[in-house]
């Protein structure tokens, strides 16, 4: 995707889609949501990370930075090739409206086992050889992640520093024992990733034959307790235990007066470009199979980061350190070429990182939710805008429109309503219009914001666990003709859709099959 062409997307992750399978996947309701983003005129879908979830049901707290979530697995295409027989839903089914990841992940997981020995006994000689190429382009970072993930089932899930000192360390007679006691269960994961990457490059080719570009999302650290972590600590701070010495974090602000403590193991930089940033270059190489273009997460970590000590109670003890800077992209770029980033630069941003993000050529972001606590010189306000950057009217990470307009201060109201000279009943068009008319090269609005939600469908409540947090799902009747209409006419109006000088654009059609 050109990010210097103008338009429009929705951000809504996977796992919000419907289906009767508990959670959003890469099936039917995918391709049904692709083409209503081709009929309201989007020419973006941009999701969350895609990687498995960890602590909290967190997409960004995962076990691999390069494993897909075998939650995303659709079961139809399982059930149509006849390895898995139609799935018998648990007594009162699943909520259409949230995902209880508790009762979910077993489920799909169960599924997924039936399914795998169906295709053991059932598969043709293609199909065989077709996993078995797969497994061996992707050994890189495959059979690291199906042996961990088969130690850590064989290990009643006890992170990865508790297991047998032989197995933490990763002596090569216990890794050699290791894959041979756990073949089968490591064959189970390396086909659930196969199962993944088949079906999303099947819905990604399905997306771009209509003009429909798949954003990603790379968040910049990875899990302690993860396979990237176990199979190289030497590229983290670990001490002797594999303990991490520091982790990440960012300071007190406005938002908290304690700062935000994540825990993450901090990077060894320095060993890392000794190598040539390959194992970054591999990971991007992996996210680029998955999408057309990328948000890099926390990207002011990368001028510099806030390392606190381990072991503290609170983010106040950090200090910044140099981060990586513009050595680090270059050399991803040569590995694989121009990169299709979005730099997350929003938070306390120094002048350092707007430098390393222009200098890379990256377009920033623009939260119009944010922009109304000061006045007009406010870098958020679309008059203020400048073409490279990408305007959003909220984020995974805040409330919804219709929540931030109940919740928010008078002043903020006030000046928000004399802005955009709405209330409460279209706050959510008026803000998508003002982004859809800025210079922004690219808008981007959560689906909740165009369905005109409330708060309590908001997707994440940042610096909390549990709750509702990662289980908002849409319905199709939430849908209807009317959102997708107006959106449409907003992108053509704006020069970000096709515009139709007859008529307003159309429902999407809808095949059958669905």
């Amino acid at each position: 995707m050109d990010l210097n062409q103008r338009a429009a997307g929705v951000l809504l992750h996977v796992t919000s889609l419907p289906g009767p399978h508990g959670v959003g996947d890469f099936g039917p309701a995918a391709y049904r949501f692709v083409d209503w983003l081709q009929g309201a005129g989007q020419r973006l879908w941009q999701w969350l990370p895609t990687t498995p979830i960890g602590p909290g049901d967190s997409p960004y707290q995962s076990v691999s930075a390069f494993a897909g979530s075998p939650l995303m697995v659709a079961l139809e295409p399982l059930v149509d090739q006849g390895w898995l027989a139609p799935p018998t839903l648990p007594d009162g089914g699943f909520d259409p409206a949230r995902v209880d990841f508790a009762r979910v992940v077993p489920w799909r997981l169960s599924q997924l086992r039936q399914a795998h020995a169906g295709f053991r006994a059932k598969a043709d000689v293609a199909e065989l050889s077709a996993f078995e190429a797969y497994c061996q382009a992707e050994a890189g970072w495959l059979d690291d992640y199906a042996l961990f993930m088969a130690l850590e089932t064989a290990h009643d899930g006890q992170p990865w520093w508790a297991w047998a000192p032989p197995l933490a360390a990763r002596r090569k007679p216990a890794l050699k024992a290791a894959r041979a006691v756990h073949a089968a269960e490591t064959g189970f994961w390396q086909w659930v990733q196969w199962c993944f990457d088949t079906q999303c490059s099947a819905l990604k080719a399905y997306a771009n034959e209509r003009g429909v570009a798949l954003m990603g999302d790379l968040p910049i650290f990875i899990a302690h307790h993860s396979a990237d972590c176990w199979s190289r600590p030497d590229l983290y701070e670990l001490d002797k235990t594999f303990q991490p010495t520091v982790v990440a974090g960012v300071p007190p602000d406005d938002l908290g007066p304690l700062g935000q403590l994540w825990g993450n193991p901090m990077y060894r930089w320095k060993r890392m470009a000794r190598e040539g940033h390959a194992w970054w270059a591999a990971r991007v190489r992996r996210m680029l199979q998955q999408a057309d273009v990328f948000r890099i997460d926390h990207f002011r970590g990368f001028a510099a980061y806030w390392e606190i000590p381990a072991g503290s109670p609170t983010a106040q003890a950090g200090r910044w350190r140099k981060g990586p800077g513009q050595a680090l992209f270059d050399a991803i770029a040569a590995a694989l070429g121009p990169l299709p980033i979005v730099a997350e630069d929003l938070g306390l941003i120094t002048p350092d990182v707007h430098a390393l993000r222009d200098a890379l050529g990256y377009p920033g972001m623009k939260v119009l939710q944010y922009a109304f606590g000061g006045d007009a010189t406010h870098a958020y306000l679309p008059h203020n805008y400048a073409p490279r950057c990408v305007a959003y009217t909220g984020t995974h990470d805040t409330d919804t429109l219709r929540g931030w307009w109940d919740q928010a201060p008078q002043a903020e109201r006030h000046y928000a309503g004399t802005y955009l000279a709405c209330d409460a009943s279209d706050v959510h068009w008026a803000m998508i219009r003002a982004a859809c008319n800025s210079v922004a090269h690219l808008v981007v609005f959560p689906l909740q914001d165009v369905l005109g939600l409330p708060t309590e469908h908001r997707m994440n409540t940042p610096g909390t666990l549990g709750g509702h947090n990662w289980t908002w799902r849409f319905g199709w009747d939430q849908l209807g003709t009317e959102p997708g209409r107006v959106l449409g006419l907003l992108a053509a109006a704006s020069g970000r859709g096709p515009f139709d000088p007859v008529g307003p654009p159309q429902p999407p059609s809808r095949p059958a099959s669905y």
